[in-house]
């Protein structure tokens, strides 16, 4: 089958790699659609520190794709021949890693349900805990986005964001609208952005953000406080860059939260609390993608979620052309690229 690999940092190529067999709790997957991340993808492409550090060269990348099911090993329960499955990767062997494997043309998922019940120690299973069922009318174009939305929804519940908090979102990237578009359903008081110039429009109208910067301002404190006089009882840094805290810290409501997602600089990342006009909660951001699918399915299906924002359904990339669709994200030409793992 064809993948796409990371063969030397900054050398993504498209070459053959061998099939995967399922074992006993696993299940065969024909992949159908990846979704690009303009953070984790990029970093392991590159071979940015830390994010390097956590697969060896050559890796399969990919972690955002989903997969039709084409057999069953014998022991699996809970999954059926024609299911569609988030987060499903090929494996490593013969000579290649997996950056999490999705960007390939067939793939593993794990019935990690039969394996608890079957008593298996949770490290074999847990982490396929993301591995789980698309409701049955969902566009399996949109399901890449699971991924994305499921993670940041987590983590937005597990800080306890509810109806009538204002929240602002650093970074207009793929994470970063996610959580905007969260905090929207939500019930969100305010919801403000900091981000790149050139997707204001798509965080406007296409998650709903009221108030935005550009990220490249010299006047990031002062146009927030502007902009939203009253301050946010929560900041979610999606980017995870030096010197970021210092520009919004101020904007934080006494008691308010602050909490750091991305991973762009995040060993670097430092908080002067001086700068805070109240005492500031600094938080963990732990999410499980698990916890979230159930919601996460309701709204896609109620229409809450679409792909439109981060990607065209209609002009998904060939994993062929799979560096052409890095181009276009790079470029900002939108948040995120879809990917057709299927000739």
């Amino acid at each position: 089958m064809k993948a796409a690999v990371v063969e030397s940092y900054g050398a993504l190529v498209v070459r053959e790699v061998s099939d995967p067999v399922p074992g006993d709790y696993e299940v065969l997957c024909e992949l159908l659609y990846g979704a690009t991340c303009t953070g984790t993808d990029t970093h392991l492409i590159h071979g940015h520190e830390p994010v390097c550090n956590w697969v060896k060269l050559p890796f399969i990348l990919g972690h955002e794709s989903i997969g039709r099911v084409v057999e069953l090993g014998p022991k699996v329960r809970h999954f059926r021949v024609g299911d569609v499955v988030t987060r499903v990767g090929a494996p490593a062997g013969n000579g290649v890693n997996i950056g999490w494997g999705g960007y390939a043309q067939f793939g593993i998922a794990r019935d990690h349900w039969a394996m608890c019940a079957d008593g298996l120690p949770p490290p074999q299973w847990a982490g396929n805990r993301v591995n789980q069922v698309v409701p049955t009318g969902v566009d399996p174009r949109v399901a890449p986005m699971f991924t994305t939305w499921r993670e940041t929804l987590s983590c937005m519940l597990r800080l306890g964001v509810d109806a009538g908090a204002n929240v602002l979102v650093v970074g207009s990237g793929g994470n970063g609208l996610s959580f905007a578009a969260h905090a929207g359903i939500l019930g969100a008081g305010v919801t403000a952005m900091v981000g790149s110039a050139a997707l204001e429009p798509v965080a406007r109208e296409g998650v709903g953000v009221q108030a935005y910067v550009d990220y490249k301002s010299p006047t990031v404190t002062a146009s927030l406080k502007e902009q939203v006089p009253t301050g946010f009882d929560f900041v979610i840094d999606a980017v995870g860059r030096a010197g970021v805290a210092d520009q919004v810290v101020p904007c934080i409501k006494p008691g308010g939260s602050y909490v750091t997602y991305g991973i762009d600089e995040r060993d670097a990342v430092r908080i002067n609390p001086l700068l805070a006009p109240g005492p500031v909660m600094v938080r963990p951001c732990p999410y499980d993608e698990s916890e979230t699918h159930q919601r996460v399915s309701e709204w896609v299906m109620q229409g809450k979620l679409n792909a439109a924002p981060w990607y065209d359904v209609d002009a998904a990339f060939r994993l062929t052309d799979i560096n052409d669709a890095f181009e276009h994200v790079w470029g900002r030409k939108s948040p995120k690229a879809l990917v057709a793992l299927t000739e």
